[in-house]
């Protein structure tokens, strides 16, 4: 599902994009096989999850990172998020997302520098949004615009969104419900900060098309291990997120909010789940109680 955005981003911003995407898939799975090495511990990366969750860290990259930060944050990802709360199942948060997170933080100026190959850097599109201006959509939604690898062509991820759902991998009940969600709360944001733009369409859409919106909701907050089983709480997990990505990219400094928003749900899930699991009815008692 994964591989049609990925290859786009490779054919759109050239040689160092496959360099990131090598980079960060290697460390990711080094990470893994060397932690059960050492402590002697099953081992697992043929299950394919670091895999996995290298081309996620990749897909969140600048095109023209230097190779050894989507490594840094591989390492990360696997060992801090993933293996130390105990494996593939047992982590609190999105390894791939709270990786870039810790990339932000860490290289602030690699992580949010989007200059092409020659050199030339840009705003990308959802910053122009955030500062008023108007976007071509037809650029957004077939990848003809600047950002990270694997984010820009929303023609490519879709066909990865109808690819997981025929296989049934997911619903569409987290990534729509999102989304919608974090249309409705920018608007209403933008609305209260004073920004009297109705329901401007460019706006809107700009914000759907553009940014790490469309690639968080469908290949980051489906995410099996950090999601809601239940269908009430997807639904609440769903809106949540659109309520804090919304937050983020109005009210906050960045234009971008996915990966905090996704993340910072993610450790409400347990919550969400005790509020949402039906509770069991007629269970027996104890012998002699």
């Amino acid at each position: 599902a994964l591989v049609p955005t990925l290859a786009f981003g490779v054919w759109h911003f050239g040689v160092n994009a496959l360099l990131v995407i090598i980079s960060s898939v290697a460390s990711c799975v080094l990470s893994e096989l060397v932690f059960e090495l050492i402590y002697k511990k099953p081992v697992t990366v043929f299950d394919f999850s670091a895999v996995v969750t290298g081309l996620i860290i990749a897909l969140n990259m600048p095109p023209q990172v230097a190779w050894w930060v989507p490594a840094i944050g591989g390492v990360f990802a696997i060992i801090v998020v993933k293996m130390l709360f105990g494996g593939i199942g047992q982590n609190i948060m999105n390894p791939a997302l709270a990786a870039r997170c810790f990339l932000l933080i860490s290289f602030t100026s690699r992580m949010t520098d989007f200059s092409t190959a020659d050199g030339v850097s840009s705003a990308t599109p959802l910053a122009q949004i955030k500062s008023g201006e108007l976007i071509n959509l037809k650029d957004a939604f077939l990848g003809l615009q600047s950002g990270c690898i694997g984010e820009v062509c929303c023609v490519a991820i879709l066909i990865g969104f109808v690819y997981l759902l025929v296989r049934k991998v997911i619903t569409p009940r987290i990534p729509v419900i999102y989304m919608a969600s974090t249309i409705v709360f920018v608007l209403i944001f933008a609305l209260i900060k004073g920004k009297h733009i109705g329901f401007d369409y460019n706006f809107s859409l700009g914000n759907l098309l553009t940014g790490g919106l469309m690639s968080g909701a469908v290949f980051m907050a489906t995410d099996y291990t950090t999601s809601p089983i239940t269908k009430k709480g997807q639904i609440i997990y769903a809106v949540l997120i659109g309520f804090l990505t919304a937050v983020f990219r109005v009210l906050g400094s960045s234009a971008e909010g996915v990966s905090y928003a996704i993340i910072t749900s993610n450790l409400v899930v347990p919550l969400i789940e005790k509020i949402t699991v039906p509770k069991a009815f007629g269970m027996r008692k104890k012998e002699g109680v």
